[in-house]
C-alpha cells in the first residue's frame, strides 16, 4: 500500500504539471532586476526585488529565472509565501554563491539559514545550475550551532526539486521542516569528507518525502530523518563518503520523538562510517517504527547495519528510551572495512522489538569472516551472514 501511495503521488504530479501548461507563464529574469552576475558584487536586493514580483504575479504560472554562464553572489535572503501562481518554477541555470567570508555573512535574524523557502505551495526548483555554500571558512573556526544550513525549506506544500548540483555548505546543505509532499531527485551534493557536519538532507516534522536517484558525498549524514517524519521513501542513493542514511538521532533532551513508515531501497554506500542506521538517546521518548531497508549495498562501510538505542546519555539515571520496533533489513549485502557488520544496541529497560533481517550478508574487505552483535533486541534471522545471536534463526518450514 505504501508503495502505491507513492506511485500515485508522483502520478498526481504529473497531471498537475500537465494542466499547469494550460496557462501561459510569466518569466522574471532577475538580470532584469540588476542582478550583475559576475561574481563579486551583492545580488541579494535584485533576487529580492524579482521575488516580489514572482510571488505576486497574477497568472496561474510563474519562473524566476537564474540564468546560464553567470555567477550571483547572495547574502541570506527569504523566498517567502504564500504566494498568487498555483505553480512557482525557480530556473536555477547559472550559480548562486554564498559570501567566501564568514565576517562578511549579514543574517535576517537570529536563525542561521542563507536561502529559506517559506510558506509557498507548488515550487519547482530546476535547471542545472550550481549552489554553492563556500563552507570552507566555517569549518574549523565556528561552533556548529552558529553555522548556516544553505538551502532550507519550511512550511512548504507539492514541492519538486530536481537536476541541480549542490556543494560545501557551511552546515547541512538542504533542510525540509514542516512541509508535506515534497520530491528530490537527480541532485548532487557534494563537500570534503573531513567538513564537519555537513549533512545532505535532514528532514524532521514533515511526511509525503520521495527522495531518489541522487548522489551524496559530504562529511556527515547523507540523508538524517528526525523527529515528526512519517511516509518517508528514499530509493537509489549513491552515498559516499559520509556517515551513512540515519533514522535520528531521536529523545535528546527528553524529546518525545516520533518517526513511522520509513522505507529505503536500492541505495549503494561506499566508503562511509555507517550504511542504514537508527540512533536515539537515552533518556527520550516516543518511538521510531515501521521502518523498511531493502536491496542495500555496501561497499568497505565501516558500520553498515547499525541501532544504537543509546546514542548519547542525557543523564546517567535516566531509564526512559525511545522505542525501537517494527525494522526489517532484507537483502543487504557486500563489506565492511572493520570487524562489526551488525550492530544492535539496545537498552536493556526498553528493548528493540519486531526487528527483522532477511538476506544478509556481509564480509569483511579481505573477505574474512565479520562479525554480529546484539544486546536486548528480539526478532527474527533468516539467511543471515554474520548470525545476529540474539535474534530468534527462522527456519523455512
Amino acid at each position: 500500500m505504501k508503495d502505491l501511495f507513492f506511485v500515485l503521488l508522483i502520478f498526481v504530479r504529473v497531471i498537475a504539471s500537465t494542466s499547469s501548461c494550460d496557462s501561459k507563464t510569466l518569466t522574471f529574469n532577475v538580470v532584469s532586476y540588476g542582478a550583475t552576475g559576475n561574481g563579486h558584487t551583492d545580488d541579494t536586493q535584485a533576487f529580492v526585488k524579482a521575488w516580489k514580483d514572482v510571488c505576486g504575479a497574477t497568472r496561474n504560472n510563474a519562473k524566476l529565472l537564474i540564468p546560464n554562464n553567470k555567477i550571483f553572489l547572495l547574502q541570506p535572503l527569504s523566498f517567502k509565501g504564500p504566494c498568487n501562481p498555483a505553480t512557482i518554477e525557480v530556473l536555477l541555470e547559472g550559480t548562486v554563491i554564498a559570501p567566501e567570508s564568514v565576517g562578511v555573512w549579514k543574517f535576517l535574524d537570529e536563525r542561521r539559514k542563507w536561502m529559506e523557502f517559506s510558506d509557498i505551495c507548488g515550487l519547482v526548483i530546476k535547471g542545472g545550475g550550481q549552489i554553492d555554500g563556500q563552507g570552507a571558512a566555517w569549518w574549523n573556526s565556528v561552533d556548529v550551532s552558529n553555522r548556516p544550513t544553505a538551502l532550507h525549506f519550511h512550511n512548504c506544500k507539492d514541492v519538486t526539486l530536481s537536476s541541480i548540483h549542490h556543494k560545501n555548505s557551511p552546515r547541512n546543505h538542504i533542510s525540509i521542516d514542516t512541509c508535506n509532499s515534497l520530491e528530490i531527485s537527480q541532485i548532487h551534493i557534494i563537500a570534503p569528507e573531513e567538513s564537519p557536519n555537513t549533512d545532505g538532507i535532514d528532514i524532521s516534522g514533515s511526511s509525503n518525502i520521495f527522495i531518489h536517484s541522487s548522489t551524496i558525498q559530504t562529511g556527515d549524514d547523507c540523508i538524517a530523518i528526525n523527529s515528526g517524519t512519517s511516509l518517508v521513501n528514499i530509493s537509489d542513493i549513491f552515498c559516499g563518503p559520509g556517515h551513512g542514511i540515519s533514522i535520528g538521532s531521536l529523545g535528546r533532551n527528553g524529546e518525545d520523538a516520533r518517526v513511522e513508515e520509513i522505507y529505503v531501497r536500492n541505495c549503494t554506500f561506499t566508503g562511509t562510517s555507517n550504511g542504514v542506521r537508527v540512533k536515539t538517546w537515552r533518556g527520550g521518548e516516543g518511538y521510531a517504527r515501521k521502518i523498511r531497508f531493502e536491496d542495500i549495498k555496501v561497499v568497505g562501510v565501516k558500520q553498515p547495519v547499525i541501532i544504537n538505542q543509546d546514542y548519547s546519555v542525557d543523564m546517567e539515571s535516566e531509564r526512559s528510551a525511545v522505542k525501537i520496533s517494527e525494522v526489517s533489513y532484507r537483502n543487504v549485502k557486500g563489506t565492511c572495512s572493520s570487524d562489526s557488520a551488525v550492530e544492535l544496541s539496545c537498552d536493556p529497560n526498553v528493548g528493540c522489538s519486531e526487528i527483522v533481517m532477511d538476506d544478509i550478508s556481509i564480509s569483511k574487505e579481505d573477505g574474512s569472516v565479520a562479525n554480529a552483535s546484539c544486546t536486548a533486541a528480539q526478532g527474527t534471522c533468516s539467511h543471515c551472514n554474520p548470525i545476529v545471536p540474539c535474534l530468534s534463526t527462522f527456519k523455512p518450514l
